[in-house]
């Protein structure tokens, strides 16, 4: 897909499963939760660390399942996290749907 075409579809993907800021559902396709988790991950400041109430304070502003999210996040290496700290990766350093285990 090409940048434009990427955007338009990544657009829909967020009308479909946000209603203003609150998500409504995580999606089941891995592509689509990967558009959903790099919006949910923008809410979190670069080069600022967070305490995992903090991350589920955060992430329950816009979905209450906070622990799911958050999990995923590292899992699709957005966050990480050491010794109940976390913090947000640059976008720079996100992987792409193909490169996540």
């Amino acid at each position: 897909m090409n940048n434009n075409k990427l955007e338009n579809w990544e657009e829909k993907v967020l009308n479909n499963y946000l209603d203003g800021t609150q998500l409504k559902k995580i999606p089941a396709s891995r592509k689509k939760r990967l558009v959903i988790l790099r919006w949910l991950v923008r809410k979190f400041e670069e080069k600022v660390t967070y305490t995992e109430r903090q991350v589920n304070e955060i992430i329950s502003q816009h979905h209450s399942d906070y622990a799911t999210l958050r999990r995923e996040m590292i899992g699709y290496q957005l966050m990480e996290r050491e010794k109940g700290f976390y913090w947000r990766l640059p976008a720079a350093l996100w992987k792409s749907e193909n490169e996540i285990r």
